[in-house]
């Protein structure tokens, strides 16, 4: 059971509020003045008392929307009515923006896609409905009188989850919920109490009625928070997973190739980690792309995992299938295009690095890396080093000083010879004229030829290359032109 506040204890809140989130009393008055109750909820509220700087203004009335946007007109600088079949109006005021929902409550039909919803009649009513106790305080305006009904604010000192009623009534209401937990804990780093865990994993099937888009929305949000793999932790221990990420649930008990002290599935969590550890160094904080990529980069082990006769574990080519079941999954939770392209992408080049071993690497070694890579290569830095999760200190030392050799190499040869433009000496047109032929399947082997020689051999001319392409077209049987007199 919550501890009730003490009253000196509500009175600091709202003066915390007061300062911290002014602008909501102009506003509160307006409403008093028109006899309608306003109040600050949830999210702000939450935020303000853990010493966050509040995002967006929810606010919760008694007023209709219609009735909102009466009041509004002539004190909002501009409003918008994209939710208002939810019972949300959207108000800006200066360079902040209002969000205003009429008291109310969603329900899902055991089948429906779409939530029933319904206007409530008092605040308690609404924060009742509300999906976590963190997010069930407000404050009464324009006196900023904190309300807490359900113990959020105990909850906020003990840094667990819990849900206002019976977790089974909430996730009934909304089962996306279930996946708002994870990301909630992620977010603020807390546990989630076991009641709330038990429903979770009792009610993950309900998460089938939920449109796929709202269900990726909510994967986004919990991949870009501090510590998305604590979430994720949270939704394979609960079952969750097996019904939106099954890939990274069957990663569970799968021994990585060095088959002694970690199973995939904890390494791809600590790839995660560190992945998001080295994004501020190459530039790249909150990529959900690189995010992506450290968690599925792995999911291809159990389909390939072999026991060898020795008795260690290989994986052979689980890059390969890898890639090819992130592009489904992906396509499957509908990511847009370039985050399935680049993720599966990012998949399929992760061992590339120790394929060449830990020696000095040749200059056609890094054309050819880069190639590959083309404009992911950055990413791909942050995921190779990030997937060194070795407790053997020496070997991890040895790693990275390999990797930080070939960073060096990658940027001596760029300034040599511009290795992100890395093309061909000849285009197509210059192909076609050279050989005689008309666009077609042999200008791209051709052009194919050109690119394997300038990435193995460098720059070597465009007279050395233009003879080595006729010496080419020739052991392919292409007849090429003669050269002009005089050539």
């Amino acid at each position: 059971m919550a501890v009730p506040m003490s009253n000196e204890q509500r009175k600091a809140v709202a003066v915390l509020l007061r300062e911290r989130v002014p602008e909501v009393a102009e506003i509160g008055r307006l409403f008093a003045r028109h006899g309608h109750e306003l109040a600050l909820v949830g999210g702000p509220v939450r935020d303000v008392l853990l010493g966050q700087q509040p995002g967006d203004l929810d606010l919760t009335t008694d007023a209709t929307p219609d009735q909102v946007l009466t009041m509004a007109s002539g004190w909002a600088d501009r409003t918008w009515e994209v939710g208002i079949a939810f019972g949300t109006v959207g108000l800006r005021k200066g360079n902040r923006v209002f969000e205003i929902t009429t008291y109310r409550s969603e329900q899902y039909g055991r089948t429906s896609r779409k939530p029933d919803v319904r206007y409530g009649t008092s605040l308690e009513e609404d924060l009742g409905r509300r999906d976590f106790t963190v997010n069930a305080m407000a404050a009464r305006l324009p006196g900023y009188k904190f309300t807490d009904p359900f113990g959020g604010f105990e909850a906020l000192r003990e840094k667990v989850l819990r849900t206002p009623g019976p977790p089974e009534r909430s996730f009934g209401d909304d089962p996306l919920r279930i996946l708002r937990a994870a990301r909630l804990a992620a977010k603020l780093g807390f546990t989630v109490a076991d009641d709330v865990r038990a429903a979770m994993t009792d009610q993950a099937e309900r998460l089938e009625i939920v449109s796929v888009e709202r269900i990726t929305s909510e994967l986004k949000k919990l991949m870009l928070t501090p510590d998305p793999a604590l979430g994720i932790d949270v939704l394979v221990q609960t079952g969750v997973a097996d019904e939106v990420l099954p890939e990274v649930s069957r990663l569970r008990m799968e021994a990585d190739e060095h088959h002694r002290h970690k199973d995939v599935y904890q390494h791809s969590l600590t790839v995660l980690r560190q992945a998001i550890a080295l994004e501020p160094r190459y530039g790249l904080d909150g990529d959900l792309t690189v995010r992506l990529a450290a968690l599925l980069h792995d999911i291809g082990k159990p389909k390939t995992r072999t026991l060898l006769p020795d008795g260690r574990v290989a994986f052979h080519l689980h890059e390969v299938i890898g890639a090819k079941m992130t592009e489904r999954r992906l396509t499957a939770l509908r990511f847009p295009n370039d985050v399935i392209s680049d993720v599966s992408q990012l998949v399929g080049l992760h061992l590339r690095f120790h394929g060449y071993g830990e020696g000095e690497w040749t200059d056609s070694a890094v054309r050819r890396y880069v190639r590959d890579a083309g404009p992911l290569l950055t990413r791909l830095h942050v995921l190779t080093r990030a997937d060194c999760t070795t407790r053997n200190q020496a070997k991890a030392a040895r790693l990275a000083r390999a990797y930080d050799g070939l960073e060096q190499r990658i940027a001596e040869l760029s300034e040599q010879e511009e290795l992100a433009r890395l093309r061909p000496e000849l285009d197509g047109n210059e192909i076609m004229r050279v050989l005689g032929v008309p666009p077609g399947p042999v200008v791209g082997r051709a052009r194919n030829f050109l690119l394997e020689l300038r990435i193995t051999e460098g720059e070597l001319g465009r007279e050395r290359v233009t003879q080595l392409l006729l010496d080419w077209a020739g052991a392919e049987g292409i007849s090429a032109p003669e050269p002009p007199d005089g050539d």
